[in-house]
């Protein structure tokens, strides 16, 4: 759901007029490691009510493949490039391992380029996979118009290019020019985090929201956390902090040190657009004497890591996590570019959002939902 600038806006206004009201009382710990639903004295009753039933919708583990299930049989010997921002991001690097599953299956190859997460670094892989003349180039998790003029390079060469987290939006772009962009929908991700926060804190939560502003992509995540959040004025954004993930590992420890010491008991819940913030905040929580199932509740809103599965599963200082199904994106990036090769428009399939948590997740390291091995391989009649 698209709730546009003016979410957004309400979440400046928000933090600028400083009129959110207090917390009230927490609940007691549950199961999970989040706040128990005691009564309520929010300041949204409606908007709680509504973010409990989404939430409650979106943690289903059970639902049935809707991709697509027809499209062009497999187009035989073609080599496909992975750029990648960086593969110490794991979403990035899940897609990765997808794509190589899949394209082992359908019969292409692939090399993986790494861009080491700067700028210059993106823009000499990327005019690497130009020069090497691949059948397609995917952009893994980096803005196109840092690279502008090798995706030009690419466009002239007749190169397909298909985007994971390249863009905002699903499906195919003009401008930057991709056949698609694989990603679940960047509005359904940021409400339904921010919805956890505002359903297990009963509308009463001290926020703390951890981004990228460097990319365009997490940049536009975040800001729609935040005005998701303004939507419960008894949910108080504490503080945006700013950390490129590249720096995440250096960067993270001292800010949530920081950020202790500045909110104490205020600070009650956290959400990050890439759960690798949370691996890096855990040794800090712990020196402080942070128990791994209390406050603050931290939530992913991407990517689904395994390491954030474990943190979850053993109630390490996080709670719950969107995650992306990072194996079946993979496997749609090579479907798509199956399409592209065969001269049809792309599925535009979105894959539904899901929240995992330790009650549903069942032990797993991923979100890999069910069906869509069988569907591309019966599709592509492998």
């Amino acid at each position: 759901m698209n709730r546009g600038a003016a979410t957004v806006l309400a979440a400046v206004m928000l933090a600028t007029a400083g009129t959110a009201l207090d917390g009230c009382q927490r609940g007691l710990s549950t199961g999970t490691g989040a706040p128990a639903a005691g009564p309520s004295r929010a300041g949204c009753p409606a908007t709680l009510a509504r973010a409990k039933a989404d939430v409650q919708q979106a943690e289903q583990a059970d639902a049935p493949w809707n991709g697509p299930t027809s499209g062009p049989r497999a187009v035989p010997g073609r080599t496909i490039v992975y750029v990648a921002q960086t593969m110490t991001n794991p979403g990035v690097a899940g897609v990765a391992r997808g794509v190589i599953e899949a394209a082992t299956v359908i019969g292409w190859s692939v090399r993986v380029i790494d861009g080491q997460g700067t700028p210059a670094g993106i823009q000499a892989a990327l005019g690497q996979a130009v020069d090497l003349e691949p059948s397609g180039i995917i952009i893994g998790g980096f803005d196109p118009e840092l690279t502008s003029q090798q995706v030009a390079q690419a466009d002239t060469a007749h190169i397909p290019l298909i985007g994971w987290h390249a863009v905002a939006a699903p499906g195919p772009s003009r401008s930057p020019l991709l056949f698609s962009n694989i990603t679940t929908s960047v509005e359904d991700v940021a409400r339904l985090s921010a919805d956890w926060v505002i359903a297990e804190s009963n509308g009463n939560a001290g926020v703390v929201v951890f981004t990228d502003d460097s990319i365009p992509f997490a940049r536009s995540k975040s800001q729609l956390i935040k005005g998701e959040l303004a939507t419960c004025p008894s949910v108080r954004l504490l503080a945006s902090e700013n950390i490129p993930i590249p720096d995440a590992t250096s960067r993270t420890p001292q800010e949530v040190s920081a950020l202790l010491a500045r909110f104490q008991g205020q600070w009650t819940h956290s959400v990050a657009i890439n759960d690798l913030y949370f691996a890096d905040a855990a040794p800090a929580l712990r020196a402080a004497g942070k128990p791994g199932n209390a406050a603050p509740y931290n939530i992913g809103a991407g990517d689904g890591d395994p390491s954030a599965f474990q943190r979850i599963d053993n109630r390490q200082f996080q709670a719950a996590t969107v995650p992306e199904p990072l194996t079946e994106q993979g496997w749609q990036i090579v479907d798509e570019f199956n399409r592209a090769f065969s001269r049809q428009p792309a599925s535009d399939y979105v894959a539904p959002v899901h929240i995992s948590t330790a009650a549903n997740s069942g032990g797993a390291t991923s979100w890999d939902p069910s069906g869509y091995r069988q569907a591309y391989r019966t599709i592509w009649g492998r």
